[in-house]
C-alpha cells in the first residue's frame, strides 16, 4: 500500500472516530445513525449478560442515544450458525415491528458463541472486548458501530449483516459515499492476496480487469465461492490482475453486506420452509454461494469446508439455493481498504501490541484508562490499576486487572479480569483469566490459566488420550503429575463426549479474586519450573465451560465498575 494510500486510510478512519465520538452519549436525530442495533447470542444466558452491559453502556453514555439495542439469541436445540441466527433474528424484528420493519435501518451484529480462542470474551462476550481507544475506553461495539458509522445515511431500509470480531477500515473520494440502495444483496469486497481467497468467500466479478485506479466501485457479482483453492479461483475468473501493488494477482475477499428488505421478505419466507433448523447454517458460504447469475447447485453438496458434517445439510442448502436462486449480488470494490481478524489470542495479542499499522489507523494507545503506566512500553493497559512498582513485557496485554506492588507480567501473555497480589510474576506466554463463580450458593472464584498456543478446542475420545492434550507446552499428564493428581481422578464437565483442554476440570475454586489468581499461578509454576504443588484435599475443581456455566456476572461487572469509579476518581485528584 503506497504512502498516500495508508495517509487517505487513516485520515478516513479517524474522520469516522471523530463522527461517531461526537454521537456517543446524545439522542441521535431520524436518519443519523441506525434505527435498530440488534446483536446476536447463542443463548439465553448469553442473551441476559448482553442486554446488562448494553444498558450498563446506555447509562454511561458511551453509546448514541434514542435507538433500538436488542439482544436476540438462537433458540434452545441444535446449533444453526450464524446463518440460523440471521434468520431468527430477522423473525424477532418482524415480531416485534411488524410492517414498521419495512422503514427501518438495521445493524445484525453476530456475537453468539463462547470465543473458545480469545477465552477472555467468553464470559462477557467477543462483542465487548475491550479496545485500547476512545474516552470513555471502546469496546468492539463502539468500533464496529464507529467504522460503519457513514452507512445509515446512505442506505435504503434493511439490514447490514456483520461478524464480531472483525474490523474493516477504508477510504474513498471525499465526494462518494457507500450508497445500499440496490435490490438483493449488497457485499463489501478487500482486494486480497490469492493465499487469504482460500479462508474467505471469494467474488467472481463480471469483469476481473483492473479498469481503473478508483479507491471504489460498483460492480455485479456472477458468483460467490466459499474458501475455494487457489485453482478453483483461477478456473472460475475470481483472479484479478493490477500493474503495480504489492500483489500483482489478488481476487476480492467478503466481509459484510446488506440485505435489502424486500428480500428480508423472501429470507422470512425461507425459515418457514426450514424450520424447525436443525443444523448449522452459514450466513456467507450458504446464503451467498446462491447469488448472482452464474451461481450452480453444485456447492449445496460439498461439504469439504464444513466444521461438523451434519444429517440434512445438504438438504437445506438446496432450499437455500432454490429461494434465492436469481436474487441480484451487488459489489462494492473498496479497493484502498484492510480487514483485520481479532478473534483469537495470538491475533488479539499482535494487533494490540505489535501491528504498527492498525496503531496508526485507529491512533491506539498502550495504556488508556489506566492509572500507572508508561505509555511506551511495547503493552497494552486497558481500565487497570497498576503500582507505580509493576512491570509489563512487551507485546502482553493487562484489561480490567488489579496489579499490585512489584507484579511483573512476562513478555507477550494476557492478564484479564485478575486481582494480583504484590510481588507475584506472570511468565511469558501465558493467559490468565479470572471468573466470579456461583459455587454452593455463594460467590467462588476461578482463574483459568492456558499457554497462548494452547488449543482449548482440540479433543480426544475419552480421558485415556489425554496424554495427547498439551497445556503449557506439556502433555495434560503430565501437568497432572506436577500437581499430584491421577489422570482417573480428573473430571472433564458437560455432555459431549470428547475431552478438551475446555472441558476438563483443572482450576481451583477460592473465596476471594486474589488467592484464586495466586493459586492457578502457583500450579502454573510448577509445570513450568517441574516442580510439585498440591492443592489441599477436597478442592472444588471447575473448567472453563463450567466456570461460565456457573458465572455471576453481575459481580464481575461490579468488580470492573469498581476500576472504572477508582480511575475516575483518582484522574480528577491527579
Amino acid at each position: 500500500m503506497s504512502q498516500e494510500c495508508v495517509r487517505k486510510l487513516q485520515l478516513a478512519t479517524r474522520e469516522k472516530l471523530r463522527k461517531f465520538n461526537s454521537l456517543r452519549g446524545r439522542e441521535v436525530e431520524g436518519g443519523e445513525f441506525w434505527d435498530v442495533v440488534v446483536v446476536t447470542a447463542v443463548d439465553e444466558g448469553q442473551r441476559k449478560a448482553y442486554e446488562l452491559q448494553i444498558r450498563e453502556k446506555v447509562n454511561r453514555k458511551e453509546l448514541p442515544l434514542g435507538i433500538h439495542y436488542k439482544v436476540f439469541s438462537d433458540p434452545p436445540g441444535s446449533k444453526i450458525g450464524n446463518g440460523g441466527s440471521t434468520l431468527c433474528a430477522l423473525q424477532q424484528l418482524d415480531d416485534i415491528y411488524g410492517k414498521a420493519l419495512g422503514r427501518q435501518r438495521v445493524i445484525l451484529i453476530h456475537a453468539g458463541g463462547f470465543s473458545q480462542r480469545l477465552p477472555s470474551a467468553s464470559a462477557l462476550g467477543k462483542i465487548f472486548t475491550a479496545m485500547p481507544l476512545g474516552d470513555p475506553l471502546y469496546q468492539m461495539l463502539e468500533l464496529k458501530l464507529a467504522m460503519y458509522v457513514d452507512f445509515p445515511s446512505h442506505m435504503k431500509p434493511g439490514v447490514l449483516v456483520t461478524c464480531a470480531d472483525d474490523i474493516e477500515l477504508y477510504s474513498i473520494a471525499e465526494d462518494e459515499h457507500v450508497w445500499f440502495d440496490k435490490p438483493g444483496f449488497t457485499a463489501l469486497a478487500h482486494p486480497s492476496p490469492l493465499s487469504i481467497g482460500t479462508t474467505h468467500g471469494v467474488f467472481v466479478l463480471d469483469s476481473c480487469e483492473n479498469s481503473s485506479h478508483l479507491e471504489m466501485e460498483n460492480r455485479s457479482c456472477l458468483r460467490f465461492l466459499h474458501k475455494p483453492s487457489i485453482k478453483n479461483m483461477h478456473d472460475c475468473g475470481a483472479v484479478c490482475k493490477r500493474q503495480s501493488g504489492c500483489f500483482s494477482e489478488f481476487v476480492y475477499t467478503d466481509s459484510t453486506y446488506y440485505v435489502d428488505f424486500e428480500t428480508v421478505k423472501t429470507l422470512l419466507n425461507l425459515l418457514k420452509e426450514l424450520e424447525p433448523l436443525q443444523c448449522e447454517i452459514d450466513a456467507y458460504g450458504d446464503f451467498l454461494q446462491a447469488l448472482g447469475p452464474k451461481a450452480t447447485i453444485e456447492y449445496t453438496s460439498n461439504t469439504a469446508n464444513v466444521t461438523k458434517e451434519e444429517r440434512g445439510l445438504v438438504e437445506i442448502r438446496q432450499k437455500i439455493f432454490h429461494h434465492l436462486q436469481g436474487t441480484p449480488l451487488n459489489v462494492i470494490l473498496l479497493n484502498n481498504s484492510k480487514f483485520y481478524h481479532i478473534g483469537t489470542t495470538s491475533e488479539y495479542l499482535f494487533h494490540l501490541t505489535e501491528d504498527v499499522a492498525l496503531r496508526s489507523e485507529l491512533g491506539l494507545l498502550s495504556s488508556p484508562f489506566s492509572i500507572h503506566m508508561n505509555e511506551n512500553s511495547g503493552c497494552c493497559v486497558m481500565c487497570s490499576v497498576l503500582d507505580p512498582s509493576c512491570t509489563v513485557g512487551a507485546g502482553s496485554v493487562v484489561e480490567y486487572s488489579r496489579l499490585g506492588a512489584g507484579v511483573s507480567v512476562g513478555k507477550g501473555s494476557i492478564v484479564s479480569s485478575c486481582w494480583v497480589s504484590p510481588g507475584l510474576s506472570v511468565p511469558d506466554a501465558v493467559f490468565m483469566h479470572s471468573l466470579c463463580v456461583n459455587h454452593q450458593d455463594r460467590a467462588g472464584f476461578v482463574t483459568v490459566a492456558f499457554g497462548i498456543n494452547d488449543n482449548l478446542k482440540r479433543s480426544v475420545e475419552a480421558p485415556a488420550h489425554m496424554d495427547r492434550l498439551k497445556l503449557f507446552e506439556c502433555s495434560l499428564a503430565e501437568c497432572l503429575s506436577h500437581w499430584g493428581m491421577e489422570n482417573e481422578i480428573l473430571r472433564f464437565s458437560g455432555d459431549s463426549p470428547g475431552c478438551s483442554l475446555w472441558n476438563a476440570c483443572l482450576f481451583p475454586v477460592c473465596s476471594d479474586q486474589q488467592s484464586s489468581f495466586s493459586t492457578s499461578l502457583e500450579m502454573l509454576q510448577a509445570v513450568l519450573s517441574g516442580s510439585t504443588f498440591i492443592l489441599p484435599k477436597d478442592t472444588k475443581m471447575m473448567s472453563m465451560q463450567e466456570s461460565l456455566q456457573s458465572k455471576k456476572l453481575e459481580e464481575m461487572l461490579r468488580f470492573r465498575m469498581g476500576l472504572h469509579t477508582d480511575i475516575t476518581q483518582r484522574r480528577l485528584n491527579s
